[in-house]
């Protein structure tokens, strides 16, 4: 089984190269030409994208094939204050250098909305903000010309006192989305609430591709095993044209389980690796330690001493 691994957003490597770099909405406001603040937007976004290049140059140095978009390349876009205002236009060339990029050196890339996306919601607002943040994702993906390989994730949501009414009115609002905004959708397990075999029956159910998240199903979980469940997960990826992917981080504490640790135990990934090995030809492992690029170096050094582990270069290993 070929393993490669990445990371998320931001580098501890590369200085200087945040690709999220924002202004408030109370700094917008202090600015009393809406043109000159809204220019200095622009500006960020261009900047946060540049820095994107960057640490894609430092991926590919690195033999870094899978990467996570920061969501905050636009900062306030959506926001109330900033309705009719279209940022792509001035950043459509940018975007394109950052895809033209991505496709050349044929890099995984993804996004993952912040828990403000919740399909799932009773509230209609809450509902419509959802979409059109799943709307703002397609767009900044279809700025760069990426094909629908390049997804988004998101989480089922909460479960507002009664899970199977959620699920239900999960399932409602997804089936109501554009197909183009459907078709880039993964459903990830959370940590506190949908456990994986909960969110394994939804992505059934509409067709969607799976993202096991192993440290959450590990804080939550009603005793199954993520190794039993993964020839149904690996089966969710199957109409698509990438390897199935996971999520990997480590409980930062035993007083935090559920807190995300600087660095991945090995022996935590291998015990799901390593029993999965004969069954799947790739997959995909998204680090979200908060050790970032340095998280994934450390556990490539790490793998690098284990018994039937063979790398093949700075960022992939075959068990």
């Amino acid at each position: 089984m070929i393993v490669r691994f990445g990371y998320v957003a931001m580098s501890v490597i590369v200085k200087n190269a945040s690709p999220s770099k924002t202004m408030t909405a109370t700094s917008f406001k202090k600015i009393e030409d809406r043109e000159a603040a809204i220019r200095k937007l622009e500006r960020i976004a261009e900047e946060n994208l540049q820095n994107t290049l960057r640490l894609l140059y430092h991926n590919r140095a690195h033999d870094i094939s899978l990467y996570r978009f920061s969501s905050k390349l636009i900062p306030l876009i959506g926001h109330e204050m900033l309705k009719g205002w279209d940022p792509f236009p001035f950043l459509n060339e940018k975007f394109k250098e950052v895809g033209d990029y991505v496709k050349l050196h044929k890099m995984r890339v993804s996004f993952h909305p912040d828990h403000f996306t919740v399909l799932s919601t009773p509230r209609a607002e809450v509902l419509k903000n959802s979409i059109l943040d799943l709307q703002k994702h397609l767009s900044m993906l279809e700025a760069m010309g990426l094909d629908e390989r390049a997804k988004y994730n998101i989480h089922i949501g909460g479960s507002y006192a009664n899970k199977p009414k959620s699920i239900e009115r999960f399932i409602k609002n997804f089936k109501g989305l554009e197909e183009n905004v459907k078709r880039r959708i993964t459903l990830e397990n959370d940590d506190k609430t949908f456990t994986a075999k909960e969110t394994l029956e939804t992505c059934e159910q509409l067709s969607v591709p799976m993202v096991l998240d192993i440290h959450h199903h590990w804080v939550n979980n009603d005793g199954e095993e993520a190794v039993e469940l993964w020839p149904r997960v690996k089966n969710t990826w199957s109409e698509q044209d990438i390897p199935p992917k996971i999520h990997v981080s480590s409980p930062k504490s035993e007083k935090d389980p559920r807190g995300h640790s600087d660095y991945v135990d090995p022996q935590f990934l291998l015990g799901f690796l390593r029993p999965i090995a004969n069954k799947t030809g790739q997959i995909d492992v998204m680090i979200e330690a908060k050790k970032k690029d340095d998280a994934l170096f450390q556990l490539m050094r790490d793998l690098k001493e284990e018994d039937g582990v063979k790398v093949i270069n700075q960022s992939t290993i075959e068990i």
